[in-house]
This record gives structure tokens, sequence and C-alpha cells, in this order.
């Protein structure tokens, strides 16, 4: 199994050091807090908070995925060249139905050269 980095398994000493680097590989979540049961609900993954990630053939955000507990709802993939062959923040949004009272979500993406990185868990209410 591939190593999955995390923002929180690195020292606060080395997060400062690393900042931009720890800040352009790690996915975040942007949504509310609750969610109407069987409706579409906005989840928006964007790549990197403060620092952009590069566009290279040989360097990219393959793909972003969401997750709720182990189980994956929903992927996108990029080619290279997606942002112009330009830094930028590699993001989506998709759209869930909830269908549990209860959503966990983590974001999943991947990074061609410096591999998988997991975001923090964004809890979710459905009601």
């Amino acid at each position: 199994m591939a190593k999955i980095n995390q923002y929180q398994d690195i020292s606060q000493i080395e997060r400062e050091a690393k900042k931009d680097y720890i800040d352009r590989h790690s996915p975040f979540i942007h949504c509310e807090d609750k969610a109407k049961k069987g409706e579409k609900f906005k989840v928006k993954v964007k790549m990197g908070n403060e620092y952009t990630h590069p566009d290279d053939f040989d360097h990219y955000i393959k793909y972003i995925q969401l997750w709720s507990g182990e189980t994956l709802l929903a992927q996108t993939t990029f080619p290279p060249g997606t942002l112009g062959n330009k830094g930028g923040h590699a993001e989506v949004d998709f759209y869930i139905v909830p269908t549990k009272n209860n959503l966990k979500l983590t974001a999943m993406a991947y990074c061609t050269k410096h591999g998988l990185w997991q975001s923090e868990v964004k809890e979710v209410t459905a009601e």
C-alpha cells in the first residue's frame, strides 16, 4: 500500500519549514456542516490553501477523490496541462446525495511526484 501523507503527521517545526510543500499537496474540503438527506449537496475540494501546485508534464495532481469513511463517493482525474502548464489550485465541485445521517468526508489526492495526500476529516450531518 502506498504511504499516505497527512498534514498532522508532520511535526510543528517541520510544518513551518515545509509550509509551502505541505500546503500545495494537501486537499482541503469546503462545504456546509449540514445537508438534507436525499438532496444534492455540494462539496468543493481544493488543492492547497495558500500555495499553488505545479502543472508540468511529469509533476501534477493526477486525481482527487472524495470518501465518506471507507466508501468512495466521487473521483475526478486531471491530465497534465489542465491548468495551462502553470502553477495553480486544482479543484473540483462534487455533488453528492447523502443517504446516511452522518458523513465523515475525506479527500484524497495524488501528486505524480510526491504521492498520495489525505485531507482532515470533515463531518457533515444529514437530516
